[in-house]
């Protein structure tokens, strides 16, 4: 990637952090750290691993797609380190997967070619998500066998259900067919964006469906590598309840796993809803509140999950831009 995109990405999401870190009640912040502990450094600690089983998975998409020798002309760890810019820029960009997929692109065109980097990024992102509505649908059984809902918490996991079934079809019709040329198409039907997703269908069709058949070739061609993928993004959804799980232990020793996965779940499914806001502010205090009070706590431990799980968040996005940052110096 040229150094203008690399300072372009950085400053934008510099500015963005700058933003966030100015929103914060600072005297609120000290408190809960204080209050956290050693708990806290365990949390950003966590992210490192999870960090670890994202790049995996992103990194067994790509080998899948290449042919011959050559499959990975980058390191493991180099990956990684473009797997955490990618993720703070996905913290700080309305829509979410905006800034961080265009920014991975970008820099792995040049090693293995726009198409080929084009499709593993689109396909690390299917996966991604899709690991994200199995995670809410075995949530969905978690609650039933560790909790007794109520009526209107029936009805809700009744939906979830539903929802979360209709988005596994969806991306499954995806993963067989491609979702380039399907998502271009559905583009060209909306009010604003129609007229330039019916130009990028005329000038860049070919690729387009060059990105698809590349797309449905893991689901096809390599099973094995494409529930590989799947269920290392599961695993870190589940591995990333510990993080609510440290926080808790703080202020509730007898917190059990179980509740915390149920508290993700919820928080998360809540806060992808509120996809449009920059870092999901508010989306995911509430959902954390709700999913608390929901399982009988206090909303206040709501409210402290959710203010130790922002500070990591605002630190790794840190940390990613410094990374933007140290590979645009090192060029």
């Amino acid at each position: 990637m040229s150094k203008k995109y690399q300072n372009g990405f950085f400053v934008f999401g510099l500015v963005v952090l700058v933003i966030m870190v100015t929103q914060l009640d600072f005297r609120e912040v000290r408190s809960g750290l204080q209050r956290a502990g050693y708990w806290f450094f365990a949390v950003v600690a966590l992210w490192l691993g999870l960090y670890v089983i994202n790049t995996l998975s992103w990194y067994v998409i790509i080998r899948q797609g290449g042919s011959g020798k050559d499959k990975t002309p980058f390191s493991f760890w180099w990956l990684y380190k473009v797997t955490v810019s990618g993720f703070a820029l996905n913290y700080a960009t309305p829509g979410g997967l905006m800034g961080g997929e265009a920014y991975r692109i970008m820099e792995l065109a040049p090693k293995i070619g726009t198409e080929r980097a084009s499709s593993s990024v689109i396909l690390y992102v299917m996966t991604h998500i899709f690991s994200h509505f199995w995670f809410w649908l075995l949530s969905v059984g978690i609650y039933l066998i560790t909790q007794s809902p109520t009526m209107p918490i029936a009805v809700i996991l009744a939906l979830t259900t539903a929802f979360c079934m209709l988005g596994i079809w969806f991306f499954m019709r995806g993963y067989k067919k491609g979702l380039a040329m399907m998502l271009t198409r559905w583009l060209s039907k909306m009010p604003w964006m129609g007229k330039w997703a019916r130009r990028l269908m005329e000038k860049q069709g070919d690729k387009l469906r060059e990105i698809d058949t590349q797309i449905a070739a893991l689901h096809k061609q390599n099973p094995v590598s494409f529930v590989s993928a799947v269920v290392l993004e599961l695993l870190c959804r589940f591995l990333s309840s510990f993080e609510i799980m440290f926080v808790l232990l703080v202020i509730m020793p007898e917190v059990s796993y179980p509740s915390c996965v149920i508290i993700l779940a919820f928080t998360s499914l809540f806060a992808n809803l509120l996809f449009f806001i920059p870092l999901q502010l508010g989306g995911r205090e509430g959902g954390f509140m709700l999913s608390a009070s929901g399982l009988a706590m206090a909303a206040s431990s709501g409210i402290f999950v959710a203010l130790i799980v922002r500070i990591r968040e605002l630190i790794w996005t840190a940390i990613g831009l410094m990374l933007i940052k140290m590979e645009r110096t090192k060029k």
